[in-house]
């Protein structure tokens, strides 16, 4: 197993493609600042406050919306923001969504959350993430089997619209079902991947 070097920054030029192995030795505060696709190392820009705070607000009523469906008896279920989600071992396919729903892992066997588990993922466009957000991010979570995508955009107060797309497995690529507008009023309802009452106030920064 190669050992990565003290130098971090050495990612950026690294020559040969990161491996599932190399990668978990990573510290936490460097592979926070990365994501790596098709084994290539990806630096991240650091989200503004405004893509924080919209991305705990829009975590917040997700998870809300999952406690009352497991109370309902669907099951365990997370929410998470910022997290490693694995979309393929080799090349290695690393992403770290806005917000993922997901199934509950097996803490005691610390499992890694992969696109299996995965539910929802949802993603907060930000200047200059618009081609990976909607597209990059859009073929790469479907091909890994992830049912559900949103893409999140934001305004001057809060977010303003999400674009809902589900899976069709059989040729694992979205279709767009629709997109919730905040400007149109009202608290709109969605049934999959569980029942969530989008109310734009709590939505906002």
């Amino acid at each position: 197993m190669t050992v990565l070097p003290d130098d971090y920054w050495l990612l950026r030029v690294r020559p040969q493609p990161v491996t599932a192995e190399e990668y978990e030795l990573l510290p936490e505060d460097v592979s926070r600042m990365i994501e790596i696709v098709g084994g290539q190392v990806v630096f991240r820009e650091s989200p503004d406050l405004r893509h924080q705070r919209a991305a705990r607000r829009l975590a917040d009523l997700i998870e809300a919306h999952a406690r009352a469906a497991m109370n309902r008896g669907r099951g365990c279920l997370e929410v998470d923001t910022d997290v490693d989600l694995r979309l393929r071992e080799v090349p290695l396919l690393n992403r770290r969504p806005d917000a993922v729903l997901y199934r509950c892992l097996d803490r005691e066997d610390d499992e890694r959350l992969r696109a299996e588990h995965a539910l929802l993922v949802a993603e907060i466009v930000s200047p200059g993430s618009e081609t990976v957000d909607t597209a990059h991010k859009l073929g790469g979570y479907a091909k890994a089997g992830i049912p559900h995508y949103w893409i999140v955009w934001l305004d001057e107060t809060g977010v303003s619209a999400i674009e809902r797309y589900q899976l069709d497995r059989p040729t694992r690529l979205y279709k767009h079902v629709n997109t919730l507008m905040r400007e149109a009023g009202g608290t709109p309802e969605i049934g999959l991947p569980i029942p969530i009452t989008v109310d734009w106030d709590e939505l906002e920064y």
